[in-house]
């Protein structure tokens, strides 16, 4: 398969979807999917589809997470949370993002995920994230704050352990909601305020831990 040629017409496609964030294009053809998917979806790579993973989990949908990426306002040098690393897809392209200065923590509760996501971020060669074996609905306050926080699975609410892990003026990102459906939400935290907007409804596979839905 021409991955290349994949690779180039999935990114013309979140452009005609709306992605405009030219980081966030460009992290999607430096940071190729088809290394963190499994061998007999090797085809599927650049389907703009979610993937299984196993142990219930997915790879998210590219668009889907263009829009997650593009509501952090990422920049180089930022300090980000990830609650739900999978297969590291992800926090490749955060990692990408934030650059050498930047530094990325991404927490996954399945054991068989972690050390498999950890080998996917060492293939690409990226040395600015940290996988951490928890549940990433309470966080990883070792680190704290975080300038941009980004759950990746369904949370029944906002977990409030990563309201007060981030940063003042930081940007959170969670599907917030039921099994079935959840609402994307974008939150600004400035004080003791909360500044919520909604980017439209997705399914995401449940969060595991405490905040499952």
């Amino acid at each position: 398969m021409d991955f290349e040629a994949a690779r180039e017409k999935l990114i013309d496609e979140l452009k005609l979807e709306g992605i405009k964030d030219v980081k966030v294009l460009e992290a999607f053809s430096k940071i190729h999917r088809d290394l963190f998917v499994p061998d007999e979806m090797l085809s599927e790579s650049y389907a703009n589809i979610p993937l299984p993973i196993g142990y219930g989990q997915t790879i998210s949908q590219p668009y889907t997470i263009a829009i997650m990426l593009e509501a952090l306002g990422l920049k180089p040098g930022d300090k980000v949370l990830e609650a739900g690393t999978g297969s590291g897809y992800n926090a490749a392209l955060i990692g990408h993002i934030v650059g050498s200065k930047g530094k990325v923590f991404t927490t996954e509760i399945v054991p068989e995920l972690v050390n498999r996501s950890k080998d996917k971020i060492r293939g690409v060669g990226l040395k600015n994230i940290k996988v951490v074996n928890c549940d990433g609905s309470l966080g990883y306050a070792k680190e704290a704050p975080y300038d941009k926080i980004i759950v990746t699975a369904a949370c029944r609410e906002i977990p409030p352990l990563l309201l007060e892990q981030l940063r003042d003026n930081g940007v959170l990102v969670a599907p917030v909601g039921s099994r079935h459906e959840q609402r994307m939400l974008k939150v600004r935290k400035t004080g003791n305020k909360l500044d919520i907007k909604s980017l439209g409804f997705f399914v995401f596979v449940p969060l595991k831990g405490a905040y499952e839905p």
